[in-house]
């Protein structure tokens, strides 16, 4: 009984074994399959990153000088030899202070000449009033005649013009008279003489230049390519160039039409706002200044590929989370960005980092910011 048994036992399980074996195969097949199906599925770990659109910021500091505002050259009225000038360089002047004077001898020649007409202008009117005045009554008695009484209403007329005449000669030699003492008529300090005592000078010359301290100017030399990015109404700020530590703002105040003609450059002046009193006429200062581009995009390095021979970037479809290769156009190259002029619209995301090993229409999967694309590849199964 029992020899039958274990012979019936055997006989089954001689049978059962290739079956068995059979089964753990498919089994092993199908995990097989499922994993290479799940790798796929859960797409390529990858760096990505939004575009977004930014404005360039760049710094610019150029060298200029301290001058005035406005400049006032100061002039004689009439023509005249210098007798005294008792300002020099650098001397600060007051509104009313003498700065030259000419020789007076013929303006006071003159003087007394319109004042001896005068004289002269006035007895003329007595003498004639009188005769006036008489023919006026011998006109009503009746004792003289109409030529006679219009002649002497005619000499009376006659001399009080005269008398006026006189009047404005005397008004007018005495204020060449005036003329002959060079005042000024605004604070400031002289910056430039043009003539000396002695010199024989005409109407209009210049003597001396006086510099107003009611504004100070920094003035630069501009390339007109600086000009060119200017953009609305910037802040400057200027400072000593042998004492960084003194400074003042300002806004561009003048710009020159012209260029130089031997720098090519233009020059540009900056109102100061309260300079400080170390801010004196002609110190050496550096303005700075910053200055934004238009809106353009800026996309990390690392992202950059190739479409041929044209650069690229991977473009990450949100829908899908598959990628795409875009060829783009390339304004500049910063060491660790690359600035995009076209080929980008921002709000998109592209690959950032991972890019060497992508397709189209590959399926990828962003990681979170700090992750790195090789650590989760190489723990990702199978």
């Amino acid at each position: 009984m029992s020899r039958r048994f274990s012979t019936m036992v055997t006989r089954h399980h001689g049978r059962s074994a290739p079956r068995l074996c059979s089964v753990a195969l498919l089994l092993a097949l199908a995990a097989c399959d499922n994993a290479e199906k799940a790798v796929p599925s859960a797409g390529r770990p990858v760096q990505v990153v939004m575009v977004e659109a930014s404005k360039l910021a760049a710094g610019v500091e150029l060298s200029g000088e301290i001058q005035a505002e406005k400049t006032v050259s100061l002039a004689f009225r009439i023509a005249g030899r210098i007798t005294e000038r008792p300002v020099n360089v650098g001397d600060r002047i007051t509104p009313g202070q003498i700065v030259a004077k000419l020789d007076r001898t013929i303006e006071t020649n003159a003087v007394t000449a319109a004042r001896a007409a005068l004289e002269a202008a006035r007895g003329e009117v007595a003498t004639a009033r009188n005769t006036f005045e008489r023919q006026e009554r011998l006109m009503g008695q009746g004792f003289t005649t109409r030529p006679r009484f219009d002649a002497a209403q005619k000499a009376q007329e006659t001399a009080q013009a005269a008398l006026e005449t006189a009047e404005a000669q005397l008004e007018l030699a005495q204020d060449r008279l005036g003329f002959t003492d060079l005042r000024a008529d605004v604070a400031g300090v002289v910056t430039a003489r043009s003539a000396e005592p002695g010199e024989v000078v005409q109407p209009g010359q210049a003597i001396v230049q006086i510099a107003r301290e009611d504004g100070r100017d920094a003035v630069f030399n501009v390339p007109a390519r600086l000009l060119e990015a200017k953009t609305g109404d910037p802040l400057v700020t200027v400072r000593l160039a042998e004492a960084p530590g003194i400074s003042a703002i300002g806004r561009i105040r003048e710009i020159a039409p012209q260029a130089d003609p031997v720098t090519r450059t233009f020059q540009v002046r900056v109102g100061l706002q309260d300079p400080p009193e170390a801010m004196r006429l002609g110190s050496t200062v550096v303005g700075s200044v910053e200055t934004t581009s238009a809106a353009i995009m800026s996309i990390p390095a690392k992202a950059l590929t190739q479409s041929g021979t044209a650069p690229a970037v991977w473009i990450v479809d949100p829908a899908t989370s598959t990628v795409s290769l875009r060829p783009i156009d390339i304004l500049r190259f910063d060491p660790d960005h690359v600035v995009v002029s076209q080929g980008l619209v921002p709000g998109e995301t592209i690959v950032a980092g991972g890019v060497q090993a992508l397709h189209p229409g590959q399926r990828v999967a962003p990681l979170a910011p700090g992750a790195s694309a090789a650590n989760t590849a190489a723990r990702a199964p199978g």
